[in-house]
């Protein structure tokens, strides 16, 4: 086995590997390393010469991370077969030991907006420059990299041009246990394991495919929850209609990430086609997405549409798309309001909510919000009929709300909060829902990520519970409820509860009335507080995960869309 994965080192691998020098010098400059490429530092000795020096080993993106074992069924990780094969690398010198690590370097789009002749120009510029030009954040290595390896990489990574003195220090060195870069396990899951995979599902058709999708959203409102409901046959279907429909006139959307290959914009170049105004907003600085959506946003301006791509000083994060039908009783508005991108992709694997309705106020509203981002160079900040949209009322009518169940609680009415969000960090909320929970407000919040407050201190918080949902699908929406006095209130939206989101993006949370939209908001709410797989808060800030008896919340969407 180790012979024949020596051959294919020689044959394969060999050939693409390109030692460098890690001590700078007037012929060997200190390499230029790319942003989160795996690296290995090989240390040498020369015959007869007691010290030793440091060579560095970049491992091209393209090679697999792991290799097929022969005669097994096994794989064996890239590295450990580059360490065991590292002296033809080095003919002239002894190899003493190799070690993994890394870099990352600053991904954020870093430019002055307010000085940009042209945001997209300037963004592109951005982009081009990311992966080698910006400067180092962090630097991860293997726990077995000795001092002064780890030395001399932060002494030359600090004197790379670029960087400001004292900026890379010791503590943005993060020792690693185990493999570096553990985005390449993902080739592991195309592996032949018995058992090793989900089985396939079908998602849910959610609507009569017989019946046009302006008639059905007359008759009343729609709720889709993805991936369980399927994206193409719902969103992407409204799109598509709208793009054919020789009645409607005007279609507008806000887009964050899409993808390189979007059914979503492939409609709206379709509407182009046939002669409707087309007006889209695109976030260009949606982090990581920026290339994809600058090459959406050259498209979409060839083809004639009205294309406005930022605002100085916020992202747009919400998720709207706005029909516009000329209609025998006059011009009707059709909106989606969602809690994911318009994203086929990703809507196969992240859970998701979109609402769908002919409502004319959330239609209303929604016409005032496209205007407010088409004609003005600031973010939305009017009042709107139905909508809560941040940077403007989202925080406040957030406070309000949480006031208004400290309210009912002191009176003895029904007083309770049911928060479902990817992250929750701002710290006027939290504070907010400390109030409440010492005022006797119930409080269940569903955090999957990131989660500043700390449940169940006495005192403090008794009376409020955190679970995180970790599954097959990787939990995106966000549902609001609150009790208000027994009459309850749901709303949807693209907002988590952290400071970025409430005070510094464009954000909407609209709410949800029609009974049967009401009434899955509450299944599901109620299937993940008793997902009995959960992780779950503790007071001192750690999480437990439950092992008890019963069907998690995503199996129990996935038997209900079966079902279906």
């Amino acid at each position: 086995q180790r012979q024949e994965l020596t051959s294919r080192f020689q044959k394969e691998i060999f050939p693409l590997l390109t030692p460098r020098a890690m001590s700078a010098s007037p012929g060997h400059p200190f390499p230029r390393l790319q942003s989160l490429a795996l690296s290995m530092a090989i240390v040498l000795r020369s015959e007869g010469v007691a010290d030793s020096h440091v060579a560095h080993v970049p491992i091209p993106f393209d090679l697999p991370r792991f290799l097929d074992v022969p005669g097994s069924r096994d794989v064996i990780a890239l590295e450990d077969v580059i360490v065991s094969n590292a002296a033809p690398l080095f003919p002239a010198y002894e190899v003493l030991e190799a070690h993994l690590f890394r870099v990352s370097r600053l991904s954020d789009v870093d430019i002055d907006e307010d000085a940009s002749e042209s945001l997209l120009a300037a963004v592109e510029d951005e982009v081009d420059s990311r992966r080698q030009y910006k400067p180092v954040v962090r630097i991860e290595v293997q726990r077995s990299m000795p001092r002064m390896v780890r030395a001399q990489l932060l002494r030359e990574l600090r004197l790379e041009r670029g960087t400001e003195s004292g900026v890379l220090g010791r503590t943005d060195v993060f020792e690693v246990d185990g493999p570096i870069d553990l985005r390449g396990f993902g080739e592991l899951a195309t592996l032949a394991v018995d058992e090793g995979v989900f089985p396939p599902f079908d998602p849910r058709i959610p609507l009569d495919p017989d019946t046009p999708i302006f008639d059905l959203l007359k008759a009343g409102d729609v709720l889709v929850y993805h991936p369980f409901d399927s994206f193409s046959a719902s969103v992407g279907r409204f799109l598509r209609e709208a793009a054919r429909d020789p009645d409607v006139v005007a279609i507008k959307l806000t887009l964050y990430r899409t993808g390189r290959d979007s059914p979503v914009m492939e409609a709206l170049l379709e509407a182009l086609q046939h002669g409707k105004e087309v007006s889209v907003f695109v976030e260009l600085k949606a982090r990581f997405d920026e290339e994809s959506n600058i090459s959406w946003t050259h498209r979409l301006v060839e083809a004639g549409a009205h294309v406005v791509y930022g605002l100085v000083g916020y992202k747009t994060h919400a998720k709207t798309a706005l029909v516009i039908r000329r209609e025998a009783s006059g011009v009707q508005r059709y909106v989606h309001i969602g809690t994911g991108n318009y994203n086929a992709a990703t809507a196969r694997f992240y859970t998701d909510l979109g609402l769908m309705s002919a409502d004319p106020d959330l239609g209303a509203d929604l016409a005032d919000f496209f205007n407010e981002l088409t004609g003005s160079a600031g973010p939305p900040s009017k009042d709107y009929r139905r909508l809560w949209v941040a940077p403007h009322s989202l925080a406040r009518e957030l406070l309000r709300a949480i006031e208004r169940e400290i309210a009912h609680a002191r009176a003895g009415r029904p007083a309770r909060i049911q928060v479902k969000v990817n992250g929750l960090t701002d710290r006027k909320l939290i504070k907010a829902l400390y109030r409440a929970s010492q005022d006797g407000v119930e409080i269940d919040l569903v955090v999957r990520a990131m989660c500043a407050l700390r449940p169940g201190v006495p005192g403090l918080s008794e009376r409020i519970r955190v679970r995180s949902i970790l599954g097959r699908f990787l939990e995106h929406a966000r549902i609001l409820y609150f009790e208000n006095g027994g009459l309850g209130e749901y709303h949807i939206g693209s907002a988590d509860w952290r400071k970025r989101n409430v005070r510094r993006r464009v954000e909407i949370m609209a709410p949800v009335d029609d009974p049967a939209a009401r009434d899955r908001l509450r299944m599901i709410l109620d299937a993940e507080l008793a997902d009995p797989t959960a992780w779950v808060l503790r007071p001192d800030g750690a999480y437990e995960r439950l092992r008890e008896s019963g069907v998690p919340a995503q199996e129990e969407f996935l038997h209900e869309a079966a079902e279906a």
